[in-house]
């Protein structure tokens, strides 16, 4: 089985102009040179990449990671750095659609990232203040308090939040209400990726920079061509998320990669850090334009949501956000912004992360719907424990076939149709 569609050939792409990259040292970039073989092959160095990566090495499993960038080049080294449990559904409906097992295992996935942080020592601001889940209106409210309802009746941890308390917790009265998730918690996600990285090398993985793989033929075993190398490998696990190309014929093409942007601020005053998420939440928004935020370890405010749908920099890129910030907290306009940037989201039509089989022995894992960090994080040993011979029904999440998405390549016309629809909607109500 041969793949190929259309494929980056380009290495070498510096990380955009983060918060984050400004505040982490340039990793060791070394290429893949000539031929290199390994039990497990994976394509993509993010978060579920290393992850998988770390467990195979630590098992004893030869590993070989190819990345066309960096370690935490995509959405793994610039996304909101929140740890959040569940899926988009409800437990409900995530157990009639997909299973029990996965209701059991997204919840129980910032758990997992706090074992893995504190028994690896990664130094990545880790901190488990817990999380928000709110409402901006009354029917947002409504369902919060029917899944709070059934959260508890499955004996989630949770805590429901009336409009008083919400206002309290986030300094604003934009909220009609919202629930309180103990277990959620908050990483420097670039940080985080680089100190996996560092683990899965210590342990025996290869992690190699500026390779993209521009041709993957399964003929007894995996042959994985870079630019300047090969792999030979018995098995292969792609984890390219919304960066995916055309390596793996259709599987571009059966998410969405929408953009999301964030605004960091200047370190806020001691009155403000008081105000906002004290005790270092997080808080994401319920609907269709979703608005997430957190205070970082070093007191900067980072506030997430819409905004360029392509590669953006600097404070122009979030100046929507930030004009949404100073209105609902006026103070910020005193303390100032300094970082802006953006990244994909893998979004994928039914809202599931999805695992393809990719021929005999290859997996495709992707489309964590803004949710991947602690959920990639746990998928990890699950991953490496199918790749070495566990059977499939072990995943949490069953293997699905490759589904396109119609009219995928049209996708930033859809996104910018939903939220033209939300915001007349929230004109008219």
């Amino acid at each position: 089985m041969k793949l190929r569609d259309s494929i980056r050939t380009t290495p070498g792409t510096a990380l955009p102009g983060s918060l984050y990259a400004a505040g982490v040292p340039a990793s060791d970039r070394v290429a893949l040179e000539g031929e290199a073989r390994a039990d497990v092959a994976i394509v993509g160095a993010g978060i579920l990449g290393l992850s998988t990566a770390l467990a195979l090495a630590e098992g004893g499993t030869a590993c070989v990671v190819l990345e066309a960038n960096e370690p935490g080049w995509g959405a793994s080294g610039r996304n909101g750095g929140q740890v959040n449990s569940g899926l988009k559904w409800s437990p409900s409906q995530v157990e009639r659609d997909i299973g029990s097992e996965a209701v059991t295992f997204s919840y129980d996935a910032p758990s997992r990232l706090k074992a893995l942080v504190a028994r690896l020592g990664l130094d990545c601001d880790y901190a488990n203040g817990g999380g928000y889940r709110a409402a901006t209106d009354a029917e947002g409210a409504r369902d919060i308090d029917t899944l709070v309802a059934e959260m508890e009746r499955r004996n989630i941890p949770v805590r429901p939040m009336d409009a008083v308390g919400m206002a309290e917790a986030a300094g604003t009265e934009r909220y009609t209400g919202g629930l309180y998730d103990p277990v959620a918690g908050q990483v420097n996600p670039l940080k985080y990726v680089r100190g996996l990285a560092a683990a899965a090398v210590a342990a025996g993985a290869r992690v190699y920079s500026d390779s993209p793989v521009i041709s993957a033929e399964e003929k007894g075993g995996w042959v994985l061509k870079t630019l300047r190398g090969t792999v030979r490998a018995e098995k292969v696990l792609f984890a390219t998320n919304g960066y995916s190309d055309g390596l793996v014929p259709r599987l571009k093409r059966s998410l969405m990669p929408v953009f999301s942007t964030i605004a960091a601020s200047r370190p806020l005053p001691e009155d403000l850090r008081r105000r906002i998420l004290a005790g270092r939440e997080v808080l994401y928004e319920t609907g269709l334009k979703t608005v997430y935020y957190r205070v970082d370890a070093g007191g900067r405010f980072l506030f997430g949501g819409r905004g360029p749908q392509s590669p953006a920099e600097g404070t122009r890129a979030g100046a929507t956000l930030i004009a949404l910030a100073e209105s609902l907290w006026p103070e910020l306009r005193a303390v100032g912004w300094e970082y802006g940037w953006n990244g994909r989201v893998a979004i994928t039509g039914d809202h599931y992360p999805h695992v393809h089989e990719i021929g005999e022995t290859g997996l495709a894992c992707l489309g964590f719907n803004g949710r991947g960090v602690a959920l990639t994080t746990a998928l990890g040993p699950r991953l490496a424990a199918r790749l070495t011979g566990g059977r499939a029904e072990a995943l949490p999440l069953p293997a699905s076939p490759i589904r396109t998405i119609p009219f995928q390549p049209f996708w930033p016309a859809g996104v910018a149709a939903v939220l033209a629809w939300s915001d007349l909607k929230a004109r008219l109500t």
